[in-house]
């Protein structure tokens, strides 16, 4: 497979862009204000993703954004995450034109993914996740913007 730096430099060139970062925290109120004071602005959204136990919150930070993530159940992934790694930066999320496409294109490149099929996540976006394993350790989010 590739080494981390050329398939970084790969996932860039096919995608549009880094959509956001994804931060692992146990108390997303005091993160919140943590991160209040670092950006010098609120948080723009509060969302719950039923589906993967967890609650978000979501920053700009110029043209990025960043996602603050907190467990609501204790087998969610994150609330997996922070026990084993404690709270830090959980994923990288790119933004992608067409998600089905780019699950398919991926997976014929070799990279095993966690959802072969997009699902609905955080911020009116379908997302999909590749498996670390396969990225050099690193959790990688696919974010296509729904269309109504």
């Amino acid at each position: 497979m590739y080494n981390s730096v050329i398939w970084i430099i790969i996932l860039i060139l096919r995608m549009k862009k880094i959509e956001h970062i994804g931060i692992a925290v146990k108390n997303l109120n005091k993160s919140n204000d943590l991160f209040k004071a670092l950006f010098g602005e609120s948080h723009y959204k509060i969302e719950d993703v039923e589906s993967e136990g967890v609650k978000t919150s979501f920053f700009k930070c110029g043209p990025n954004k960043i996602e603050l993530l907190q467990a609501t159940t204790e087998d969610s992934p994150i609330a997996k995450f922070i026990e084993k790694k404690g709270e830090g930066i959980h994923h990288i999320a790119f933004a992608v034109e067409n998600i089905k496409e780019e699950i398919s294109r991926l997976q014929g490149e070799g990279f095993t993914m966690i959802h072969e099929v997009a699902k609905r996540g955080a911020d009116n976006k379908l997302i999909a996740f590749l498996h670390p394993k396969s990225t050099n350790g690193v959790l990688i989010e696919l974010c296509q913007d729904i269309r109504d």
